[in-house]
């Protein structure tokens, strides 16, 4: 037994070195190549990144010999169309919760004008309003889907490699936390570029960096619990394309001279509130207990309960 654990310890800090090795060297190219964060070039490099956690999957089995059993690649549609069905529509509604709450604690932020949609309606022909209404129902329809391909790219890595490694060494409740921190700790080079919070507020750029962890351990303990319980990261893909689908919608309806760090968006600590509520009613059923207790020998198959 202790073989084994140790076998796991190696692999999750080969998993977790290669990860961040890799990835902050690809978020560097961006300051080192003179490029404007979120401009052109940039956002190619940063899709780029998505998949480095999945290749990092692959090569830490390659290198480790583990092999390629148990990639959590399979949907497991059968039985579980109800969890689906709630994993497509449920993150939805919880985002468009999550703006209505800021909203409501913050009134005087909520732009009824929708001034940041004038500008792009009018191209278009549409009016800013019947732009907001197809904005919301394309996140409704295929924000699930429509980010899939590169949210897998970090799910295989994070839900897929990193959680199940982490379940065998300690409690669900743990495992979940301790992924949604390395998963935060993954973003800081971009973090400090001005991923999600910008670079003029207070605090910058720790108070980024720490909401950045924090609204990955809440997002992170939501797609874990739900990849565990159908033993598969397609759904907890399918959460992070809502999510990056979503993200902004909350910030064209605010004006302008919000905090980032505490919203509009859902990754800010108030804007995402509704999602804390979720994520620690989950961490609460998903238990204290080591309830997943299977060799490196069986790890084709599960044991355990979820």
């Amino acid at each position: 037994m202790e073989q084994e654990k140790t076998a796991v310890k190696k692999r999750l800090t080969l998993f977790v070195a290669l990860t961040f090795v890799i990835t902050w060297i690809v978020f560097m190219l961006i300051p080192l190549r003179g490029l404007n964060y979120g401009e052109g070039v940039s956002i190619v490099i940063l899709a780029a990144a998505m998949f480095v956690p999945a290749l990092c999957n692959i090569l830490t089995r390659l290198i480790t010999k583990e092999g390629f059993k148990n990639m959590y690649l399979h949907p497991h549609f059968k039985g579980h169309m109800k969890d689906y069905l709630l994993v497509y529509f449920g993150p939805t509604g919880v985002l468009f919760l999550s703006a209505a709450v800021y909203f409501l604690i913050f009134p005087a932020s909520f732009d009824l004008q929708l001034t940041a949609l004038k500008g792009a309606a009018s191209i278009g022909g549409l009016s800013a309003y019947n732009l907001l209404l197809i904005s919301i129902l394309q996140i409704i329809i295929i924000g699930p889907v429509i980010n899939i391909i590169p949210t897998l790219g970090e799910e295989l890595g994070w839900r897929g490699y990193l959680l199940p490694k982490l379940r065998t060494l300690l409690t669900d409740r743990a495992a979940l936390v301790i992924t949604g921190i390395i998963w935060g700790m993954w973003h800081i080079p971009v973090i400090v570029m001005g991923h999600n919070y910008g670079t003029d507020y207070m605090g910058y750029p720790w108070l980024g960096i720490l909401a950045m962890i924090v609204f990955c351990v809440v997002l992170g303990v939501i797609e874990g619990y739900i990849a565990i319980k159908l033993e598969s990261v397609i759904p907890a893909a399918m959460i992070h394309s809502v999510v990056n689908a979503g993200a902004g919608l909350p910030i064209i309806l605010a004006k302008s001279g919000y905090n980032p760090v505490l919203g509009p968006a859902i990754t800010g600590l108030i804007g995402g509130l509704p999602f804390v509520v979720l994520a620690v009613v989950l961490l609460i059923k998903a238990g204290n207990k080591l309830s997943y207790v299977k060799t490196d020998s069986a790890e084709s198959g599960t044991v355990g309960t979820d």
